[in-house]
């Protein structure tokens, strides 16, 4: 039988707008991948092939989604719109001497969640949530990470920044001290400064790596200057994705998790009103990704460790880890779109809107 590609079947136009609820049995695939499969299934009762309903959105572009059927966001336990302005400040407490410790809890758990409608994915996600919480802080401040692996699989955090190697979450350095590598069931602290200050991330750094990262255990990491930044409305992008027929290739591409989200639900942002997106791109199986939005420029700063802009401009790359800041004002109401400047992900779901109002 003839493999069955996402690109062959975008290439089949109308047929790939309504194929990514049953991707998954429309591609051959072989169920032997041992405890680390990747695993999508249609939910109990979704129809089959040739049920849905493909629409249109804003400027034509089609959503793979029938009209009637949206993502359970509540029993996902998670919902894109409220990631986008939800930042994890910890709980904080002075030390002798007036220096700020900043703790957070984050356990790791194997857990089902809706990746499209009628599409249900086996992921592994940090607080019940894809992508995990995004933690921020402060410059200089000592920060203090309580990991609980409560998954049926070792998993560890690696966090982007300057730290101890003990506190790297690498396998193999620093079991003997109770780091490295974390099993089903133990827990480990990671403590370390802050620094620098910027856009980072955290993941799993676990052997096999690429499935630790693909289903779902990476999160955001926000370390702002001591004098920190001007006064905007801030929105974290986790630009991710999901192969849900287990080829090593992704079938759905999204902004935090959920694709053509922002495109049902427009992120409501003010005219004239100063927008910092912290965007990061932790998409697996694909070498690069990017952002565009329309009708607008923005400033571009590269991992956000500089106050000072590199560029002005109306789209990004980023390769896998990179991320940035990214501020703009908007002089004019209406909606304008963004998405990955690569046709093929913005059609299997990276697309989305921005609704500028007065």
């Amino acid at each position: 039988m003839e493999k069955i590609s996402r690109r062959k079947l975008l290439r089949g136009g109308a047929v790939a707008a309504a194929s990514l609820p049953v991707l998954h049995e429309v591609v051959p695939h072989r169920r032997v991948h041992g405890q680390d499969a990747l695993a999508a299934e249609p939910a109990p009762g979704d129809p089959g092939a040739g049920h849905g309903t493909a629409h249109g959105g804003p400027e034509g572009h089609a959503s793979a989604f029938p009209r009637d059927r949206r993502v359970d966001h509540a029993r996902n336990g998670f919902d894109p719109t409220e990631i986008l302005r939800d930042f994890d400040y910890g709980r904080t407490r002075r030390l002798r001497g007036g220096r700020v410790l900043r703790e957070w809890t984050l356990i790791a758990d194997d857990k089902r969640i809706e990746v499209a409608p009628g599409v249900k994915f086996d992921a592994w996600a940090y607080n019940g949530r894809v992508p995990g919480p995004t933690l921020r802080c402060r410059e200089g401040e000592l920060l203090r990470i309580h990991f609980v692996n409560g998954s049926r699989h070792p998993h560890t955090i690696h966090f982007h920044g300057i730290h101890p190697a003990l506190m790297d979450g690498m396998p193999g350095v620093g079991e003997g001290a109770g780091g490295g590598v974390i099993r089903a069931g133990e827990r480990f602290t990671y403590e370390f400064d802050a620094a620098p200050f910027g856009m980072h991330h955290y993941h799993c750094h676990s052997a096999p790596l690429a499935p630790h990262i693909a289903k779902g255990l990476y999160g955001a990491f926000i370390v702002d200057p001591k004098q920190g930044r001007a006064e905007a409305d801030e929105l974290v992008m986790v630009m991710n994705g999901f192969d849900t027929n287990f080829d090593r290739s992704n079938e759905i591409y999204a902004v935090n998790s959920i694709p053509f989200h922002y495109q049902d639900d427009p992120i409501e942002v003010k005219r004239d009103e100063l927008v910092r997106i912290y965007l990061l791109n932790i998409l697996e199986f694909d070498q690069i990704n990017s952002f565009h939005v329309h009708g607008n420029f923005f400033h571009y700063f590269p991992t956000g460790t500089s106050l000072e802009p590199a560029e002005f401009t109306d789209t990004i790359v980023q390769a896998q880890g990179q991320r940035g800041i990214l501020e703009l004002r908007f002089p004019y109401p209406g909606k304008f779109m963004f998405h990955a400047h690569k046709t093929e992900f913005a059609e299997l779901g990276w697309l989305g809107f921005f609704e500028v109002r007065d």
